[in-house]
């Protein structure tokens, strides 16, 4: 079955990057506010300002177009300066997962081939130890404190995270000035070089730079259909044209107040956190984490009437012991993800008596990096419980059979394939993979699913192994590849096990080495300090051998029967 959806897209002021569209807005509405930071406040002007200064200074260290700037940082104002900085280049902007770790921000980093880096101040061990064997010139660091206001300040805003506090306070406790220059890598800090001189000649440069739509902007890391994790290349055009169906279906508006708490490192708390904001001109309150509370007081304190959230967020703001203190009349569209724990018509009801009959919360959408997420979207009006959304303007979804390639009549579930504006250019320097999903002009996206007659889609499940830990995509050959880096490991094998509160955990299949005792909590340990948490194995079995075919392919069915029947 093919349904495409031939409305029209409305594009707010024309067809153009979105950091020009963060320029329009300082010169239509300077004033108007852009971000809130714990209590620190961004207006449009100063927010353009602060990107364009930090771009000139991202020139005079080489940066240009096509140019890879990868980032690595918690949700901060700072995340964004640097990707529009890096936009108004030409640049590619590199978002790392911040919880990464040493082997996997290396890895990312030597594939990229970024010259730059910008990172937060507490996360510069796992640089410093990553870097050695990448590209890393220049390491620009910042800490989550530099664009707030003082600790009593903040805290009459929102709470403060006692990490976030605790890493501005560690990342320089020892310091008795700026970062200074490393053997191997120049160490500067972002706030003093926005704070450097830069005459008019410089700055009418780089805002005469022009960027085609159909240049590459981004590089989101994702294990697309198969293998450890490739640089999805995404186009201007590709971020436009979802932030603008994403607004259009949603009904967002710039009078809008909205709470960003999913990570921008993410496609999809990219696209709902920055690029919602820099398109419509929405005012943004920016958590540097989800934290009950600060939910509850953002949406008392600013009147948020938009937030995305996945579900168990929902479940923890309720259960707040000081919940029923906080006004929730302000929330009237709350979509949401069923990262964990799946949205249900019962908890949306639960959640409506909490926040009130003016909130409508439904699940948000369907969506992959490879599109740049949000291919089916809910409309806020029209939800459909047990799908996934509705899908977008000048999208073309088809149901195939995913042996065939042959399209399946209505009713009937295959692979989901996809044909839009939103699809990626391919794979960074993977032109084997790249062909293996783009075929005939569609994305075979490796997922499961179905269509309505009316143009829903209902995700059913995912042919390819991928592990879902909480919302997170977690690829086997990713976590063996870690894994297989312990000098006590001879084999391993990753499956998942079903988790009440994740969905999913990973479970190691483990061959020791000749000779070598290992044990459940030592791995796990081990694994703790070489990944990020959500790819940690919450259980470890031991094998003398691993089943695989004749051609030695490991069969990871036997193994997940095994684990499951256990």
């Amino acid at each position: 079955m093919t349904i495409l959806n031939r409305e029209p897209v409305h594009y707010l002021a024309g067809e153009m990057p979105l950091h020009r569209y963060c320029a329009l807005h300082a010169q239509q509405t300077p004033e108007r506010i852009a971000l809130l930071w714990y209590g620190r406040t961004i207006c449009w002007r100063e927010l353009d300002q602060l990107s364009t200064r930090l771009a000139v200074q991202l020139q005079r260290l080489g940066v240009t177009r096509g140019d890879r700037v990868a980032l690595f940082l918690h949700n901060c104002p700072q995340a964004i300066v640097a990707h529009l900085a890096t936009a108004k280049l030409g640049g590619i902007v590199v978002p790392c997962g911040p919880l990464s770790r040493q082997h996997e921000l290396r890895d990312q980093l030597a594939d990229c081939g970024a010259k730059v880096l910008v990172a937060a101040a507490d996360l510069m061990p796992i640089v410093e130890a990553a870097r050695p064997g990448t590209s890393v010139t220049t390491v620009i660091t910042t800490r989550y404190s530099d664009l707030q206001p003082s600790q009593s300040a903040c805290r009459k805003a929102l709470v403060v995270p006692p990490e976030l506090i605790a890493a501005d306070a560690s990342a320089y406790v020892s310091s008795d000035g700026p970062p200074r220059n490393k053997p191997g890598a120049a160490q500067l800090d972002l706030m003093q070089l926005m704070a450097e001189p830069v005459d008019v000649a410089e700055r009418d440069a780089v805002t005469a730079i022009t960027v085609g739509l159909d240049e590459v902007a981004l590089m989101v890391y994702t294990s697309g259909t198969t293998g450890r994790p490739k640089g999805a290349m995404l186009t201007h055009r590709n971020a436009l044209y979802k932030t603008a169906v994403t607004v259009q279906v949603g009904g967002i508006q710039a009078a809008d107040v909205m709470l960003a708490v999913a990570p921008l490192s993410h496609i999809a708390g990219m696209l709902m956190g920055m690029n919602v904001m820099l398109y419509a001109g929405a005012a943004t309150i920016l958590l540097y984490r989800f934290d009950p509370l600060a939910v509850l007081q953002a949406i008392d304190r600013y009147r948020v009437t938009r937030w995305y959230s996945m579900t168990p967020m929902n479940l923890a703001v309720m259960a707040h012991p000081d919940a029923a203190q906080y006004r929730m009349e302000s929330l009237v569209t709350n979509p949401c993800t069923s990262f964990g724990v799946t949205l249900t018509e019962a908890i949306a009801e639960q959640w409506r008596a909490f926040a009130g009959p003016q909130c409508r919360i439904y699940e948000a959408a369907y969506g992959l990096s490879e599109t740049h997420t949000c291919d089916a979207i809910t409309p806020p009006d029209a939800p459909r419980w047990g799908w996934h959304g509705k899908i977008v303007p000048q999208t073309e979804v088809r149901i195939v059979d995913p042996h065939t390639g042959a399209e399946l009549p209505p009713g009937q579930a295959g692979e989901i394939t996809i044909r839009s504006p939103g699809v990626f250019r391919g794979y960074w320097q993977r032109d084997e993979a790249t062909r293996a999903v783009l075929r005939n002009g569609f994305l075979h996206t490796g997922d499961i699913g179905q269509l309505s007659a009316d143009g829903y889609l209902q995700w059913q499940g995912r042919i390819k192994e991928m592990i879902k830990v909480s919302g997170y995509s977690v690829f086997p050959e990713d976590v063996e590849a870690l894994l297989s880096r312990h000098p006590g490991i001879r084999q391993v094998a990753v499956t998942p096990i079903p988790d009440p509160d994740k969905g999913e955990v990973v479970c190691a299949h483990v061959v020791p080495m000749s000779g070598v005792t290992l044990s459940e909590a030592e791995l796990i340990a081990w694994s703790r300090d070489n990944m990020a948490p959500y790819k940690v194995p919450r259980r470890v079995k031991f094998h003398d051998t691993l089943p695989a075919t004749a051609t030695g392919k490991v069969l990871r069915r036997l193994l997940r029967e095994e684990a499951l029947a256990a």
